[in-house]
């Protein structure tokens, strides 16, 4: 019997020892993939907090309990594009200094400098971003979780994406290829999308 499904079994029916080493086990997945949209870390708890809580409240009915990473995997992931979408959000404030800490030491040559470079950086991050979501569907979900910190362990991504162990490696290595590829066809070049 797979170790995991038997700890999904024994927690669903009200083992606490076997709930504490599911949420020992996979809360490095589950975080890494909430930290992997993006989020901050409020915004990252806040989704860990209720994958767990789907988790506690649908372990009963869990097709595959062997397969609990895949399911927490998936589960964050939805959170998290749930969180990334009402994140959008703008606040607002008229306190120069909350917006810009430090403001009033810099002269408006350096102010403008850096604008100019802070705009640069999201223009890269926003390429960054809309290449990654152009690469297949494996990939994207690969690097996202490898990307996420802290990054789930090569166990944690086997389980979660189905992929061999073995495999992970060379399967990160052709997609940081491919977006280095999809970069380069964006004018982006130098450190975005290092190894």
């Amino acid at each position: 019997m797979d170790e995991v499904g038997a700890l999904v079994r024994a927690a669903a029916g009200g083992d606490a020892a076997a709930w504490e080493s599911l949420v020992a086990r996979f809360s490095g997945l589950v975080w890494s993939v909430a930290r992997g949209h993006g989020l901050g870390a409020a915004e990252a708890e806040e989704v860990f907090q209720i994958t767990w809580f789907r988790f506690a409240e649908h372990i009963g009915r869990i097709r595959s309990p062997e397969q609990a990473g895949a399911w927490l995997a998936t589960t964050a992931r939805n959170e998290s594009r749930k969180a990334v979408r009402v994140g959008s959000r703008v606040a607002l404030t008229s306190d120069l200094d909350t917006l810009v800490p430090g403001v009033d030491d810099l002269s408006p040559e350096q102010v403008m400098l850096d604008a100019e470079d802070a705009e640069l950086d999201r223009r890269r991050d926003r390429e960054l971003v809309q290449a990654l979501e152009e690469l297949p569907g494996r990939c994207r979900e690969l690097l996202r979780m490898l990307l996420a910190s802290p990054p789930p362990s090569y166990a944690e991504v086997s389980q979660a994406l189905g992929i061999p162990v073995g495999s992970i490696g060379p399967t990160r290595a052709r997609c940081l290829s491919q977006l280095r590829e999809l970069l380069v066809e964006r004018g982006i070049t130098g450190g975005a999308a290092q190894s």
